[in-house]
């Protein structure tokens, strides 16, 4: 099937579709890191600086996964607790295959990680079946399996921390730097650059902005759409438990409590915020990059400055519902137009 056969929605690779969040957002980034040089000398502090660039390369890593999602007209809330399973899952297997194998890291690095990708993924699949083959919505399906991860994480752990993992895992990889930057940093980067192929060079990218434009036209175009949306779930999965596995070498133990309801809530408002269509259809990966590097050093500012760790959840509310409210603005005019 041709993919000029399928008619897409401005946000496609041949148009942004969303000027107000790639004219405003730069503007906002400059204008907090200007006010904070001026607020807080530790602001610029190189440790500060390397916190601020690990925690943003977290939070787009399990943001792409979720603007993918979004764009195609899904919702994935289970990205905070596939992070907390996949962190437990990995700790575990590798602890197990440390017994199976001693003294070999590389093999028990390599069945830890990939134990913990594979969680990651079957909980994704599970999402995308649900959604596409069952009809379910989204939102219900990956509410359900955020508690079903979440239990299961406790359920390994007893909410106790996992050790065990090689030092070449923790001290080689999670801690180290390269070039004066956290592996993090490179994984997040390489995630992106990927991403962005994938929205701009491939039929996958190509039919999951039609899904969300106009599912029932795609369909009517020859397109089966069930597998593209089960992709996209899989694929936010696979990259949340990379996280998970990323803050487990980092930390040294794999804990039930990482991710949460935090970072799901993060990972949508940086979709929305960074352009990505809540009606589907629109969004670039790029854009939603500078939005979680924006709202990670909204945090750092707020916490610099002392705000109440519980009035600080009102400043990412009000931020998402104006980005909701601009886009619904910006729809209505071009309507009227």
């Amino acid at each position: 099937m041709s993919t000029a056969a399928v008619t897409l929605r401005p946000g496609t690779p041949g148009r942004t579709g969303f000027s107000i969040q790639f004219a405003f957002l730069p503007v906002l980034l400059i204008a907090v890191v200007v006010g904070m040089s001026l607020a807080s000398p530790q602001f610029y502090g190189p440790i500060n600086i390397l916190n601020i660039l690990r925690n943003a390369s977290l939070l787009t890593i399990v943001a792409c996964g979720q603007a993918i999602v979004i764009i195609a007209g899904g919702f994935d809330l289970s990205v905070g607790a596939v992070i907390a399973l996949a962190s437990v899952v990995t700790a575990k297997v590798m602890g197990m295959a440390a017994a199976a194998f001693p003294g070999n890291d590389a093999a028990i690095i390599a069945c830890g990680v990939l134990a913990g990708l594979c969680s990651g993924l079957a909980v994704g699949l599970v999402n995308g079946i649900c959604v596409a083959k069952l009809k379910v919505s989204g939102f219900v399906v990956t509410l359900g399996t955020m508690s079903a991860a979440a239990g299961v994480g406790l359920m390994i752990t007893s909410g106790i921390p996992v050790y065990g993992m090689p030092e070449s895992f923790v001290k080689g990889f999670g801690r180290a730097q390269f070039f004066g930057l956290p592996t993090a940093i490179y994984v997040a980067i390489a995630v992106v650059l990927v991403m962005v192929l994938v929205q701009r060079r491939t039929l996958f990218g190509r039919y999951v902005f039609a899904i969300g434009g106009n599912a029932e036209a795609t369909t009517n175009s020859g397109v089966s759409i069930n597998r593209y949306v089960i992709g996209t779930y899989v694929l936010s999965g696979v990259l949340a438990a990379t996280t998970g596995i990323l803050l487990t070498a980092q930390v040294g133990s794999g804990q039930a409590s990482f991710g949460g309801d935090r970072m799901m809530l993060q990972s949508i408002a940086a979709a929305v915020i960074g352009g990505v269509s809540l009606r589907g259809g629109i969004g670039r990966v790029e854009i939603v990059t500078v939005s979680a590097l924006f709202l990670t050093i909204l945090g750092n500012a707020l916490n610099l400055l002392r705000i109440d760790s519980r009035l600080q959840p009102v400043f990412l509310g009000i931020i998402m519902v104006a980005a909701v409210a601009a886009e619904e603005l910006s729809r209505r005019r071009k309507t009227r137009g």
